[in-house]
């Protein structure tokens, strides 16, 4: 709130000064008006944080993932956004906030209006929407991690307007929309499992589908890396997937409070607390500190304290996060080697795993219904409610969806465009023209 003043009271000085606005209009302004132009405000602030975590996922897929496929990647992560922003407006936005009263045969069914989107929030109105809109591509994006390099990118964007339109905002309809969870007391503040698990399951169940990369995995059953090309630029995507993070845990709250700095501590904390224990787990593992899981415990952090941001303690959240940086590294290693599922950026194990986690974690460290503070089990089994929920219908769904797609259309690339690179096959052109990336392997 006071920071805000100390911009918007310049402004309206000198709009009085030069005559824009008359003093005594100026003296008329409600305080409660002045606090919905800041609410605006803010969400429209934390929306554009959020929308910069685009780059920060494709900067993390691009790293690591090989060059020869690093324009299929930024294609991939740009044109879901943009499909998704569509997908979400013509129908999705309508699913998820009730503007239809019945989905199957509401009036109101496409192109939500002014009207309709105020009446979903009054004083927030189209901002609030594009916070929205926001959040879907987040969890759209979550998938591209999951299943790159060897994806047909045509498919890519099927499946982003069908995640975009129907599967995350009906699960947002049940959650944040006022459905059957929200009756029953869930509580996911910003996401653990409503846009990360939701993402987490669908990136498996598309890994799934598809199967691993050429080379991946040998006839015996043994385990091979197949490194990405630039781990600098992984490193960038993930610290501006925590810088934006801040927009997406304190702007939920979709008003200028004090809880904001509250939710932007523990935030951080769970980041934090998430890099130390990965990198601390996996030097005990591999006798080095090793760069790639220390990026994803930093992520697992994020992902596991977004569902009870605002409900726990400053400990409890360096608590959740350190055990998420413990928890990533032994997912990873678990459906890597053991499942035999190839997940190139580890998105299974940091938004599935992790926000599952997180989820359940509120009914263990809530301050106020959390088992550890005397609350029972309530809370804690109405969060497995949600995360079961979760499963069954991303999941369910999710294979539907990749198994549809791959008998109709296909999933997959070709062996040779596999091979060669997406890059040249599917677009026609290199990330780095002035270096041979074609390869064999």
């Amino acid at each position: 709130m006071r920071i805000l003043h100390y911009f918007i009271t310049p402004a309206i000085v000198l709009a009085t000064t030069v005559g824009i606005v008359r003093a005594e209009e100026v003296a008329a302004v409600a305080p409660a008006d002045l606090q919905k132009t800041m609410d605006m405000l803010w969400v429209l602030l934390a929306a554009l944080l959020v929308f910069f975590m685009q780059l920060g996922f494709m900067l993390v897929e691009v790293g690591f993932s090989r060059s020869k496929n690093a324009v299929n990647i930024t294609m991939k992560n740009v044109m879901d956004f943009a499909v998704g922003s569509i997908a979400f407006f013509v129908v999705g936005f309508g699913l998820m906030w009730g503007l239809n009263g019945c989905w199957f045969c509401g009036t109101r069914y496409f192109l939500p209006d002014t009207a309709a989107v105020t009446a979903v929030n009054p004083d927030l109105g189209w901002a609030f929407y594009l916070f929205q809109c926001v959040f879907c591509a987040t969890a759209a994006t979550i998938v591209s991690g999951a299943m790159a390099e060897r994806t047909k990118f045509t498919s890519y964007l099927v499946y982003s307007a069908v995640i975009s339109s129907v599967i995350y905002p009906i699960f947002g309809a049940w959650t944040w929309g006022g459905g059957w969870l929200a009756e029953a007391g869930f509580h996911d503040f910003a996401g653990s499992t409503i846009v990360h698990s939701v993402g987490g399951w669908l990136a498996l169940t598309g890994a799934l589908t598809l199967g691993p990369r050429i080379g991946k995995y040998g006839p015996e059953g043994t385990v091979n890396a197949i490194p990405g090309h630039h781990l600098t630029m992984g490193a960038l995507g993930v610290l501006f997937l925590w810088f934006g993070w801040f927009g997406f845990n304190p702007g939920s709250t979709c008003a200028v409070t004090p809880a904001i700095g509250y939710i932007a501590v523990t935030t951080n904390l769970a980041a934090a607390a998430g890099a130390i224990a990965a990198m601390g787990f996996a030097w005990a593992i591999y006798g080095k500190s090793d760069a790639t899981m220390t990026l994803n415990g930093i992520l697992a952090g994020l992902v596991a304290i977004t569902a009870g941001c605002d409900v726990v303690s400053p400990v409890g959240a360096i608590l959740i996060g350190a055990v998420a940086g413990v928890l990533v590294v032994g997912a990873i290693l678990f459906i890597d080697r053991v499942l035999k599922i190839d997940d190139p950026v580890g998105a299974v194990s940091v938004h599935g795993v992790c926000g599952i986690f997180g989820t359940l974690m509120v009914g263990l460290f809530a301050t106020e219904g959390g088992l550890f503070y005397g609350g029972g089990c309530h809370l804690l089994w109405v969060q497995c409610e949600g995360v079961l929920a979760a499963a069954i219908w991303a999941g369910g769904l999710g294979l539907l969806l990749f198994h549809a797609i791959k008998y109709t259309i296909g999933l997959r690339v070709s062996r040779r465009e596999e091979l060669r690179g997406l890059d040249i096959e599917e677009h026609g052109m290199q990330a780095y023209p002035d270096f041979d990336t074609w390869t064999t392997t």
